[in-house]
């Protein structure tokens, strides 16, 4: 096969994709389900390992739809593309300013699934490297579907709810903080051990990229990103695109996952007064790039190897994570929002994994830490608490109803 043949295999299995993904998104907003479960979905259905398989090159006979190194490298470019857009939602006083019980929930949102997963798996005979990653895709929270679900009950301004997004603010960032610290040790060989020297060493690093992008985003940032200074048509984005994806190659440089950059550099451009024009701009190629990455995530998963023992190791991925998030946070927010009801919504509003979940999975994937099966059992967990977050919530905010009247 030529390299211009190939190229038009690429982007043609691209195609694809993308169209399967915006085709399921659409009919899952229609059925009132996540739109991410969708192009999730639309990539299982379409990808290699299903009907994939039958889409066939008539002069070569192989299938089009092949997730070879240039598709998983647009598959990265969209979680840096998605990561850059949550930077965009939160200032760094917003961060600075969520307050202890924001923090001390969305922190236990973290520890307790990760500590909690990392034994387990270890107890399951995984290394310490795995085991670790598995833990991470744990400590991942997406609020989009409980946010949908709130308003729905018009309690997006109740305290619960003001307490779920502050925290999730922090889990995210600690989540990714965490995936930066695993994901650094990288290879696929594995660890016995941990050493508590290099762990240190990345969480020091993080908090120092952090601090040196807040310094930036508080003193340089303002003055740098003005319409005065950038006139001609698309100049700003231009800038910001180049911020993003410049970031992300600095963090990685610097061993940490790519990711942190670009969200870095969303949370500093959002103190700017160009932060509405940015924003136009980062949800249109989110428009392409997000779907994308969705689809390609789920295209990798590969249902011929399901088994049994998949099966039931999902099963105790997916106990683990509806268990920790209740605990972690649900616990915590019983005692500061001081009301049962409201304190376990907040755990329950917790539990979808959503996107930084599928990051995880695809950082381990494409790392050679995690092998496919586990990869696939990640995914089906994030699409299974995906499921049943904003089904439970509804559940629970019925009741309440019924009570009151």
């Amino acid at each position: 096969m030529t390299a211009e043949a190939g190229f038009i295999d690429v982007i043609m299995g691209v195609g694809i994709l993308l169209a399967a993904a915006i085709m399921m998104g659409e009919l899952f907003s229609r059925i009132h389900l996540p739109v991410v479960l969708g192009q999730l979905i639309a990539g299982m259905i379409i990808g290699p390992f299903a009907l994939g398989a039958f889409l066939l090159h008539p002069n070569t006979g192989e299938s089009i739809l092949q997730i070879g190194p240039e598709v998983r490298a647009l598959g990265e470019i969209g979680a840096i593309v998605i990561l850059f857009m949550a930077g965009l939602e939160m200032t760094p006083k917003e961060f600075l300013r969520g307050g202890k019980a924001s923090f001390t929930v969305g922190a236990l949102g973290v520890v307790v699934p990760f500590i909690a997963g990392f034994i387990v798996f270890q107890h399951f005979g995984f290394d310490a490297l795995q085991a670790m990653m598995i833990a991470t895709a744990l400590t991942a929270t997406s609020i989009a579907i409980s946010i949908q679900v709130l308003k729905e009950f018009n309690k997006i301004k109740s305290p619960e709810a003001r307490l779920i997004i502050a925290a999730a603010v922090v889990d995210d960032i600690l989540a990714i903080a965490v995936l930066s610290v695993v994901a650094s040790f990288g290879g696929a060989d594995a660890l016995d051990t941990v050493d508590l020297i290099d762990v240190t060493f990345t969480i020091l690093k993080i908090l120092a990229f952090f601090a040196i992008i807040l310094i930036v985003a508080i003193f340089v940032i303002p003055k740098v990103m003005t319409t005065r200074l950038w006139k001609s048509t698309g100049s700003i984005e231009g800038i910001a695109t180049a911020s993003f994806f410049g970031a992300a190659a600095i963090a990685g440089s610097l061993g940490l996952s790519p990711i942190v950059g670009a969200f870095a550099v969303g949370m500093a451009l959002s103190a700017t007064a160009v932060l509405q024009k940015v924003e136009k701009f980062a949800s249109r190629i989110g428009l392409i790039f997000a779907p994308l990455f969705f689809a390609i995530i789920g295209a990798q998963v590969n249902f011929t190897t399901v088994n049994l023992d998949i099966l039931m190791l999902s099963g105790v991925v997916i106990a683990i994570a509806i268990a920790t998030k209740l605990f972690g946070c649900g616990l915590p927010s019983i005692l500061f929002l001081k009301d049962k009801a409201a304190g376990m919504r907040v755990g329950i509003g917790m539990i979808s994994r959503g996107e930084v979940g599928l990051i995880v999975a695809g950082v381990g994937l494409s790392s050679g830490v995690l092998t496919g099966d586990v990869y696939t059992t990640i995914v089906i967990m994030v699409a299974v608490t995906t499921i049943i977050t904003p089904i439970w919530l509804r559940l629970d905010y019925r009741k309440e109803k019924r009570m009151l009247y």
